[in-house]
C-alpha cells in the first residue's frame, strides 16, 4: 500500500512540475516579445541607435553587436547592471544609464533582458 501511494505522489509531482513548465512557457514568450518591443522602441531603449541585431533595420556602430548574449552574459545580474547603469563600470561609456535616469522601469529591464537571452 505505501508503494502505491508513493508512486501516486510521485506521479502527482511530476504532473504539477509539468504543468509548471508549461504555464510558464507562454508567459516566457510574451516577456520576449514585450522586450523586443522595448529594445526596437525608439522612445523606449533604442538599443538599434548603437548596436546591431539580428533582422535588426538601420542598426548604429558604437556599441558592439548583440549577439550571443547569454554566453556573453551568464550571470543576468551583470547584464541588467550594464543596462541599468554601465557608467558603473565604464565612466566613460556612452550607453544612458536606463534605469538610474528612469528611462526604463526595472520590469522593463527585465524583459529586455529576456530578449536578447534569445539572440
Amino acid at each position: 500500500m505505501s508503494r502505491l501511494i508513493s508512486w501516486s505522489v510521485l506521479c502527482l509531482s511530476g504532473l504539477f512540475w509539468a504543468g509548471t513548465v508549461l504555464a510558464t512557457a507562454p508567459d516566457q514568450a510574451a516577456a520576449v516579445a514585450a522586450g523586443k518591443a522595448i529594445a526596437w522602441d525608439r522612445k523606449g531603449g533604442n538599443c538599434l541607435a548603437c548596436h546591431s541585431m539580428p533582422a535588426g533595420d538601420s542598426p548604429g556602430n558604437l556599441g558592439p553587436p548583440l549577439i550571443a548574449m547569454q554566453a556573453r552574459f551568464p550571470d543576468r545580474q551583470k547584464l541588467y547592471d550594464q543596462i541599468y547603469d554601465a557608467t558603473q563600470l565604464n565612466p566613460a561609456s556612452r550607453m544612458p544609464p536606463f534605469g538610474k535616469y528612469h528611462i526604463l522601469t526595472e520590469a522593463d529591464i527585465n524583459a529586455v533582458i529576456d530578449y536578447l537571452y534569445t539572440l
